[in-house]
């Protein structure tokens, strides 16, 4: 069944604790602003598609920048003091079983430790520091999935990227036990992995791909109504019907510009970014969070896209 088209402005006048999106400021951003949910189904109104829908950027691994490492706590306020965001962040699991932000297997690029993670404890993990992506040590470390989770509650929404060979199960618990289904979406990469998330919460919010309708129809077979998901539709522009048919469900839609789409818009004009939202893109995961960032604050600026 299509959900219903719900404007922003009147999810605000029932009561929803929701984010402050703000007028751009000189610098191009919008002001700082947290994205606070009280209640899962205020994410679902929010999550849900309208004409007058807000987009948002999500930051690939957290906004890393110069001195600012990928999934790092430090990052993830850094990136958010400068406008609302989705963050987007990795789990990796230690060799005692707990859940550390982590996106690559081995230690060596981000961390001054070597090795697989997977080889090492929590305890052996908290001694190294993160590097950031130009190789410079920081004096941050790798945080929990339970430390981030705690972070996060009031400030942004996470979309939790679960590792190869992370129970998933795991990452739900964590979840439930710190009440973060308000502020998290679990990413799947496929119908049957979001069917297992959807048995295990049913409550919590999925990003999906969805390439076609017919990825969508299977999802619905599998139980997962529209309203629990962000279709993540891939790394270049999909035809407009795509989004055109999501959209009339309700559904908003995640593009990434990770790659190709941002090298792009770097070579040429950050404006890339502001025509993608205008054709359809609901949500931009980049690399570079703060050009695109600017593109968005001017785009919600041009529509009067505002919630206080």
């Amino acid at each position: 069944m299509k959900r219903l088209y719900l404007s922003l402005f009147w999810l605000l006048s029932v009561g929803i604790s929701a984010c402050s999106l703000t007028e751009a400021t000189g610098n191009g951003f919008s002001e700082p602003s947290k994205m606070a949910f009280s209640t899962v189904e205020d994410l679902y109104k929010f999550m849900t598609y309208s004409e007058r829908r807000v987009p948002l950027i999500s930051a690939h691994r957290g906004g890393p920048e110069p001195g600012y490492p990928e999934n790092a706590i430090e990052t993830f306020q850094h990136s958010a003091n400068k406008q609302p965001l989705i963050i987007e962040c990795d789990i990796a699991l230690t060799k005692d079983s707990v859940l550390v932000m982590m996106h690559d297997d081995e230690l060596d690029r981000t961390t001054t430790g070597k090795g697989l993670l997977k080889n090492h404890t929590l305890a052996e993990l908290k001694t190294l520091m993160l590097k950031d992506n130009e190789g410079k040590v920081t004096s941050f470390k790798i945080p929990t999935l339970d430390e981030v989770l705690k972070w996060g509650k009031g400030k942004v929404v996470f979309t939790l990227d679960v590792k190869r060979g992370v129970p998933m199960d795991l990452v739900v618990d964590a979840v439930k036990r710190h009440q973060a289904g308000p502020y998290s979406v679990i990413i799947t990469y496929n119908a049957t992995q979001a069917a297992q998330v959807h048995r295990l919460a049913p409550d919590l919010m999925i990003s999906a791909s969805i390439r076609k309708m017919d990825d969508l129809l299977r999802l619905n077979d599998y139980g997962i109504p529209d309203n629990r998901l962000l279709a993540f539709v891939g790394i270049s522009e999909p035809e407009l019907s795509l989004y055109k048919g999501l959209h009339e469900h309700g559904i908003m839609c995640i593009l990434g510009t990770m790659g190709n789409l941002d090298k792009r818009a770097k070579s040429r004009d950050d404006t890339l970014y502001y025509g993608l939202i205008d054709r359809g893109a609901d949500i931009l995961s980049t690399d570079r969070h703060n050009e695109a960032g600017v593109q968005l604050a001017k785009y919600r600026k041009d529509h009067q896209l505002r919630a206080y």
